[in-house]
């Protein structure tokens, strides 16, 4: 068992984590991110978009820019590791992503808008279908209420895990 299991996912919808915003989810749904099960692949399943995948996707990008999700932790705390999981995702993975974190409990979209937010993981390279989990890369950033994915430029995720310890905002 890898030793992050030992902290819980403070962005976990059995702590009532929420993806709050993103700025595109045409091909899945953002709160596929935190979905506790591991994500499946249902080769024969298509919907209104496409092929539906279990995860968060972003369409193609046509003009300069990244993609960013923002989840609402469950319950603010200090991170200590993270999982950016692309299983199934194997030719529309992003090539890179980082973390961003701020501490605003209780702040609606409005309030996150003007953030202070504190780089957490720097932009990291990914790989198709693979669990990639960063501990020794993340800086140090006190206690978070609220993690940013930015996926550079776009594509699919299938789940974020935010490993830490809980602590009162």
């Amino acid at each position: 068992m890898p030793s992050f299991t030992r902290y819980p996912d403070l962005a976990s919808r059995d702590l009532a984590g929420s993806v709050v915003s993103a700025n595109d989810e045409l091909f899945a749904p953002r709160q596929n991110l935190i979905m506790p099960l591991p994500a499946v692949h249902a080769a024969d399943e298509f919907g209104h978009t496409g092929k539906v995948y279990d995860g968060w996707e972003t369409r193609r990008r046509r003009e300069p820019g990244h993609d960013w999700a923002i989840v609402r932790l469950g319950a603010p705390g200090t991170i200590r590791r993270v999982e950016i999981d692309t299983n199934h995702f194997k030719g529309n993975f992003p090539d890179r992503a980082s973390i961003e974190g701020c501490l605003r409990p209780g702040a609606g979209l409005d309030a996150l808008a003007d953030a202070a937010w504190t780089e957490l993981l720097p932009s990291s390279k990914l790989r198709a279908s693979h669990r990639h989990i960063y501990s020794k890369a993340l800086r140090p950033a006190g206690v978070v209420s609220h993690v940013r994915l930015n996926i550079f430029p776009d594509g699919g995720i299938s789940r974020l895990r935010v490993h830490g310890t809980v602590a009162p905002a």
